[in-house]
C-alpha cells in the first residue's frame, strides 16, 4: 500500500498538488476498499472513522480531484450513484464491469476486451480513442442458480 500512495504522491506532486493529510485519508480508504465501488457517501464514512475532522465537501474534492487526475476512475451502474475505483497501476484503460440487475453485484473484468474494436474506430474514423469503459447489464450465475432452483422446486 505505501508504494502505492507513494506513486500517487508523485502524481499529485508532477500537476502541483500535495498529498494532504486528508487525501492521504481518502486514498486510504479506496485501496483498503479497492475491490468495493464506494460512492462518495461511502468512502467519506469510512475516512471519518480515521480522521473524523474530515468533511464531506473535502471528501467530495478529493475524489473529484483524483479522478480529474485519472487516479481513480468515477462510474454510474445505471442506479444514479457516482462510484470511484481506483485505476490499476500500469493499466493502459479502465476496466470492465458486469453488473447483475437482480443482487446489484459487481464483477471486474481485468481484461482489455475492446483492442479490436479501438483499431477499428481509429482506421475507419480517424478518431484516436483515449480510453473506453465498458459495463454489461445482466443476471450473475448466483442468481441464475438461485432461479434455477426455484423453477425445480415449484
Amino acid at each position: 500500500m505505501e508504494h502505492r500512495i507513494d506513486r500517487i504522491k508523485k502524481l499529485l506532486h508532477a500537476q502541483s498538488y500535495k498529498l494532504t493529510p486528508q487525501r492521504e485519508a481518502t486514498v486510504r480508504v479506496l485501496l483498503e476498499r479497492e475491490e468495493d465501488h464506494l460512492s462518495a457517501e461511502d468512502v467519506y464514512l469510512l475516512v471519518k472513522e480515521k480522521a473524523p475532522e474530515i468533511g464531506l465537501a473535502t471528501v467530495y474534492r478529493t475524489l473529484e480531484l483524483l479522478s480529474e487526475l485519472k487516479i481513480v476512475d468515477k462510474i454510474n451502474f445505471g442506479d444514479g450513484v457516482s462510484r470511484y475505483d481506483l485505476r490499476k497501476e500500469g493499466a493502459a484503460h479502465f476496466h470492465h464491469h458486469l453488473v447483475c440487475m437482480e443482487c446489484g453485484s459487481v464483477e471486474e473484468i481485468e481484461e482489455d476486451l475492446l483492442e479490436d474494436v479501438e483499431k477499428i474506430v481509429q482506421n475507419d474514423w480517424g478518431f484516436k480513442v483515449k480510453d473506453h469503459r465498458l459495463t454489461f447489464h445482466g443476471v450473475c450465475q448466483k442468481c441464475q442458480l438461485d432461479a434455477a432452483q426455484k423453477v425445480q422446486t415449484s
